[in-house]
């Protein structure tokens, strides 16, 4: 089904720009959890579980080097992320700017 966009309005282009970035954050949360869970029955296989092979071992928790996993993903631009610590990176305060709450850009 092609979509002909030169005859779609700007509000009816911006509503479906808005569905496929939520369309693309909900499929990533979804691959995301698929993806946890078959790295979770691939450890079991082998006798393992997932917190026991991700583990640090033999070195210091939170050692010097470790970044944290990110929270927030741009949802124009999905390779840019951010933890939530530290500045906020200019897409996320232009989103929030722009009407978007915090929770809207969470992954």
């Amino acid at each position: 089904m092609a979509i002909k966009l030169d005859k779609m309005s700007r509000k009816e282009l911006e509503a479906l720009r808005s569905d496929v970035d939520k369309a693309i954050i909900d499929l990533r949360k979804k691959e995301k959890s698929d993806a946890l869970a078959a790295a979770q029955k691939a450890a079991a296989e082998f006798g393992f579980s997932l917190d026991e092979l991700t583990s640090k071992r033999g070195g210091k928790a939170g050692a010097k080097g470790a970044s944290a996993e990110p929270k927030y993903m741009n949802p124009e631009n999905p390779t840019q992320t951010w933890t939530g610590k530290g500045r906020q990176p200019n897409w996320f305060k232009s989103a929030l700017e722009n009407g978007k709450k915090a929770d809207d850009l969470m992954i």
